[in-house]
């Protein structure tokens, strides 16, 4: 378990008397990467584990959920390098279109000017030129971290290989005709000017208006309702259902469409709820993905009524207004003319909004490029289902199935500048030719390039392989493709996951890019509310990172990481963490000035005191405990585990039940201080993944090794010893006993209280010492005066606290109790007893009463128990 190394003499006086985290960890973070501890080979023959980072958007900084999931995944592969794989952690940032153009634009406003103003080629450079000035400045903050990435394969998905991979997929998708050119109603943004995919509108519950509508005259009228009036300039029907009776002598025939002077059919679908409002709904094909089914299934022309800009274009008393003046406009004009049959405001429904700028979405028939999803999505679900993918936690597979399973064709184009330009030129006679990047463009009079630009998802759909140089079959793609694990959060499980699953499989020969899927929740404030700057309870994970250190906020964050469910955290918990960051720092420094060593072998098992055994048979079932917890994602098991490991059996009975062997000195004290060290020794190598400063700085000084993130992960060595753990849960139940008595007393701990111990009737007997020590148990002396005595597991304390209470206030105090319990039992079994009350009252309730009746005799046992111990007044 342990490495053979020399620890120098006296190591703790190397170490400060408190520990600064500011002063630790970034001079060590700078000298693991100067040494390339993080550095994958492709070449080496250790067995390979790689991970990918989510690639933040350059656009972006350090919050607080990129800390909590840079946390697990860098426990995740420290773990694993300490294994002895050959680790991969493959950093990198996304050039996230729609927003970092939006930033360089409004960067342009400043100065009065627009994109246009620019042009194309101007524009994009002024990008390149912001992103080496400004962007990637999370990097530094996932130094700040401890992120363990290897910074010697930093990738961009912009840069030229990941380009080429881009264009490489496209081309190959293409020839498979599985990437498309059709009109077809999109999400556009009227704000960012281009299409967005269904997963990037973001639902919200708003305040609006719904109007019902008549359209037509006497007994050819027809009432709709929407909450979109300035759509029905657009309107080329009115469908009712096929078994409607109500409207059965309508269908086939043209109704008037109020404010247009144009008629429009009724026509028969088998999509209309007849139970909902009126039954008929207006159909605008060109404005609605509902409708446009509806006109596709029957024929109808498509009238678009709005440009890019949701202005109004078409029908003069309401061109060139804006939707919303346009619909305020248009109800008035239908009040006017009595077509208003009911107005109901205000109406809050769902509506949909840009995810990037909050504006509300405009459906729109327009001219975009597809990727046909049904084959790829179906291999996507295939995968998971056969076994070759596990998603964890497993409950978590109905969500994944239920959006693969009924996956649309996925919208790739977007009207930006920035971005991967879709490789496909327009001829002059209406060719259309898409290249590959070895191949030449054509060129000539009357040729011209899309100006779309890709969805940003699919250059980051490639992630997995891109990266390590697909197309090319590179030393790296062949050692650590496919990826062992993704960890991301279940909110991107379908913008990104999918799109990974899909182009993974079908670049890569079947292959899936990795075969685990882990999912983790989203990290919320303390009371469970989503963190938002809107909400005013954001936090920047730098702060508290100056505050408390790196480690407290990485040990907090990973405390509460149950797999799949989100995240609470308060200050008041990475506070609580820095505290065990300290105690891990004291308690390890007190062990090494008290001689704790890794020097020479472990003693043989009959050279170890009972304790001994106990903390070292403890150890190897942590050692087990972690690997299990490691296993399973279960990292807040594994903190749990590890913090009273480390605290509460390590620190507070360990060390406390050796100090007398310490203090004695001898064979015994050597044997416990090679113990101790081992015992360090491990433990700081279990906690190294998560916290690695604190530990790190620790380990190295007590060991005097090179470096934990190169050190050997702890193997569990079989060893249990029952026995002593037996012997040592007794001590600690005495222990917790007497502290109990001595707090109903109102004693501190740490109060010296004169007692005589008779332990010859158990396996404590050799304990005593330690006893009297961890309890603070003076010896009995000449007047010592037993006035409370406690009989605990076989054995007898007797304490003497003539000296240290008021016997009469506390006898005072317990009677009053007493009377208070008698009462309670008194009452309780009073409705017990009650035939009628039991016939009629619930289970929960009557199972209530018991325990109520329970604990009034356990407590009348106690106080009884505490009033004859107290000395005759």
């Amino acid at each position: 378990m342990t490495e053979n190394t020399q620890t120098p003499s006296s190591p703790y006086s190397e170490l400060p008397t408190s520990y600064a985290p500011a002063d630790v960890e970034g001079k060590l973070y700078e000298r693991w990467v100067e040494r390339g501890y993080f550095e994958a080979d492709e070449k080496s023959d250790k067995p390979p584990f790689a991970i990918v980072i989510p690639p933040p958007n350059v656009t972006g900084s350090l919050h607080l959920g990129h800390a909590f999931e840079h946390t697990l995944i860098d426990a995740i592969t420290r773990r694993k390098r300490m294994q002895g794989y050959e680790t991969l952690w493959q950093p990198g940032m996304d050039h996230a279109g729609i927003a970092t153009q939006n930033v360089v634009e409004r960067e342009l406003a400043k100065e009065g000017k627009s994109r246009h103003d620019l042009g194309r080629e101007a524009f994009v450079e002024r990008v390149w030129q912001w992103k080496g000035e400004s962007g990637g400045q999370i990097s530094g903050q996932m130094r700040r971290l401890g992120d363990g990435v290897d910074w010697s394969r930093e990738r961009f998905t912009m840069d030229e290989g990941l380009s080429e991979a881009v264009q490489t997929i496209f081309k190959k998708l293409y020839d498979d005709e599985l990437i498309y050119r059709a009109e077809r109603i999109i999400n556009w943004c009227p704000r960012c000017l281009t299409a967005i995919s269904d997963i990037e509108v973001e639902y919200q519950d708003d305040e609006g208006e719904l109007v019902s509508i008549r359209y037509g005259e006497g007994d050819a009228s027809i009432v709709v309702a929407t909450t979109r009036a300035e759509t029905m300039l657009g309107d080329t029907a009115v469908a009712v259902h096929p078994g409607d009776e109500r409207y059965k002598h309508l269908v086939g025939t043209e109704i008037e469409l109020p404010l247009t002077g144009r008629r429009i059919p009724v026509v028969a679908d088998e999509h209309v709820d007849p139970e909902f409002g009126t039954g008929a709904v207006k159909v605008t094909p060109a404005h609605d993905p509902n409708d446009f089914e509806i006109g596709q299934r029957h024929g109808l022309p498509n009238l678009a009524v709005m440009d890019e800009h949701a202005v109004i274009t078409v029908h003069g008393p309401f061109q060139g207004l804006d939707r919303l003046e346009a619909r305020s406009a248009i109800v008035a004009a239908l009040r006017a003319e009595g077509r208003i049959v009911a107005e109901k405001r205000p109406y809050t429904h769902s509506v949909g909004h840009c995810s990037r700028c909050k504006t509300t979405i405009e459906p729109r028939l327009s001219l975009q490029w597809w990727v046909k999803v049904g084959p790829l999505a179906k291999a996507a679900g295939d995968a998971v289902r056969d076994g070759q993918v596990k998603i964890h936690p497993q409950e978590m597979e109905k969500r994944y199935f239920d959006w693969v399973d009924n996956l649309h064709d996925w919208c790739i184009s977007r009207q930006l500048w920035w971005g991967h330009r879709i490789p496909v030129w327009y001829g002059p006679n209406g060719e259309i030719v898409c290249v590959g990047p070895d191949e030449q463009p054509p060129s000539g009079e009357g040729w011209t390039q899309d100006t779309d630009v890709l969805d940003t998802w699919f250059s980051s759909g490639l992630w997995p392989f891109s990266t390590l140089g697909w197309p090319q079959q590179t030393d790296s793609l062949a050692k650590f493709y496919p990826n062992a694990v993704l960890v991301t959060g279940y909110d991107i499980l379908f913008f990104w996951v999918a799109r990974m699953m899909m182009f993974g499989l079908y670049a890569m020969d079947g292959t899936p890019p990795f075969h685990t899927i882990a999912l983790h929740g989203m990290v919320r404030d303390e009371r469970g509310k989503k963190m938002s700057k809107s909400f005013g309870n954001a936090v920047n994970p730098l702060d508290w990172m100056d505050k408390y250190g790196s480690d407290a906020v990485r040990f907090t964050l990973a405390r509460g990481a149950n797999p799949g469910v989100d995240v609470p955290i308060g200050e008041d918990w990475v506070q609580a963490s820095s505290k065990f960051a300290n105690k891990i720092w004291n308690a390890t420094r007190f062990a090494m000035m008290n001689g704790a060593t890794i020097e020479g072998d472990l003693p043989s098992v009959g050279e170890m005191s009972a304790t001994d055994r106990w903390i070292l048979s403890r150890l190897n079932e942590t050692v087990a405990q972690a690997d299990a917890f490691y296993e399973d994602y279960q990292f807040s098991k594994l903190s749990e585990a590890l913090y009273h490991f480390a605290w509460d059996e390590v620190f507070d009975w360990y060390v406390e039940l050796s100090k007398t062997t310490f203090f004695a000195g001898g064979e015994p004290a050597k044997a416990s201080a090679r113990v101790l060290g081992e015992v360090l020794d491990v433990m700081l190598r279990l906690l190294h993944p998560v916290v690695p400063f604190v530990t790190e700085t620790l380990w190295t000084t007590l060991t005097g090794g090179e470096s934990l993130v190169i050190a050997d992960w702890p193997k569990d060595s079989g060893f249990r010893d029952a026995a002593a753990k037996a012997e040592i849960e007794g001590i600690q139940g005495l222990v917790r006993e007497v502290r109990r008595f001595r707090k109903e007393q109102g004693l501190d701990d740490k109060q010296k209280v004169p007692a005589r111990l008779d332990l010859s009737a158990t396996t404590l007997a050799a304990h005593e010492a330690a006893i009297r020590q961890v309890l603070r148990l003076q010896p009995e002396g000449d007047a010592f005066s037993a006035t409370a005595t406690l009989p605990v597991a076989g054995a007898t304390v007797a304490l003497d606290l003539s000296g240290t209470i008021d016997v009469e206030a506390e006898r005072k105090r317990l009677s009053k109790d007493l009377a208070a319990a008698e009462k309670e039992k008194q009452q309780a079994e009073a409705k017990l007893g009650n035939e009628a009350f039991i016939a009629k009252a619930p289970d929960n309730v009557v199972d209530k009463i018991k325990g109520r009746l329970a604990k009034a005799e356990a407590d009348i046992a106690r106080l009884t128990s505490q009033l004859e111990t107290l000395p005759a007044a």
